[in-house]
């Protein structure tokens, strides 16, 4: 913990430039007495610190003194600058490593370079939240994330749609996905594919002790994106055929992508004028939750079930408004 101290407290001097003794110590979070003797440490050990006295003093290193990365090439390191790390990294416990690796990227770039690299930071951002929605609160997800790091075994109890199950899992990977996590994993003792599991949907988690042999040949990006189209390619399991006016095809638009595109074909042929359109749907439930979004704007077509079920749910939601 120290040793890692004593680089933060040398790279944001040479990052920085001349900084008062209070300013580091809010950096690094510690007392002033703790930094009076890190900075002692760091004389005893060869840095060049040096301290100047007065209103307008503080602590920096002599001139021409740099603490370099190597391999690294400027574009690289300005580009590790981009947004999107800090709030994922902050929720799995790193949010200390990532401060740590853009001071050192910071201190990986010449002095010209990085004020762009800070320039960079400040001007791209990427937030994977979808419109109207909080990032998903996952108070497990740290010891989940040092599980996967690890290599180690977790039990957990999980509700699945079927209802709670309990699973002794070997995680292998946590994908963030539209700001929610799910973790990658097989069952225990390698036995088995790995699936996936909706990390919030966890009730109860423990790691355990001992470490599982992690497969060589296990690529987290290849099997999630595998897994993502299978899943796309299997949730929509019939069609519904609907009419919808100009605005039913805006409020379609934001069900999903695929719904997105067939409104924006149907807007290209039907103008302003109402179009009738075939949208894949997962199953008669579902469909009927999503379409009721579209509200006045659109009329089911087929298939008869689903205009039952809006039916009913109409006849109940008149029921609670009654004149």
């Amino acid at each position: 913990m120290r040793a890692s101290r004593l680089l933060s407290i040398l790279l944001l001097l040479q990052t920085r430039g001349r900084m008062t003794a209070e300013a580091l110590a809010a950096e690094v979070e510690v007392s002033l007495r703790t930094i009076y003797r890190d900075i002692d440490a760091l004389s005893a050990a060869g840095a060049p610190v040096y301290a100047d006295r007065g209103r307008a003093g503080g602590y920096q290193l002599l001139d021409g003194y740099r603490t370099r990365l190597t391999g690294l090439t400027d574009a690289e390191a300005e580009t590790l600058f981009l947004g999107g790390l800090s709030g994922p990294a902050a929720q799995m416990g790193f949010s200390g490593a990532v401060t740590t690796m853009q001071l050192k990227l910071l201190a990986a770039l010449p002095p010209e370079r990085q004020a762009a690299a800070e320039r960079l930071a400040g001007r791209f951002h990427l937030d994977p939240v979808g419109w109207y929605q909080n990032a998903e609160e996952a108070a497990r997800l740290p010891a989940i994330a040092q599980a996967v790091w690890n290599s180690q075994g977790v039990s957990v109890r999980y509700e699945s749609w079927k209802g709670e199950v309990q699973r002794d899992l070997e995680p292998l990977g946590l994908i963030l996905k539209g700001g929610l996590w799910y973790l990658a994993a097989r069952p225990a003792g390698g036995r088995g594919e790995p699936r996936t599991y909706r990390v919030s949907n966890i009730l109860d988690l423990t790691v355990g002790e001992a470490r599982f042999e992690r497969p060589e040949d296990f690529d987290l990006a290849g099997w999630w994106a595998e897994t993502s189209r299978r899943f796309e390619a299997e949730i929509f399991t019939g069609q519904a055929v609907l009419k919808l006016s100009r605005e039913g095809r805006r409020r379609l638009a934001r069900v999903g992508s695929e719904q997105a595109r067939i409104a924006a074909e149907a807007d290209a042929s039907a103008g302003d004028g109402w179009a009738e359109v075939i949208v894949p749907i997962e199953s008669v439930e579902h469909a009927a939750v999503d379409f009721l979004r579209l509200g006045a704007e659109a009329e089911i077509v087929a298939p008869a079930p689903l205009r039952t079920e809006m039916r009913r749910t109409a006849e109940r939601l008149a029921a609670l408004y009654p004149r």
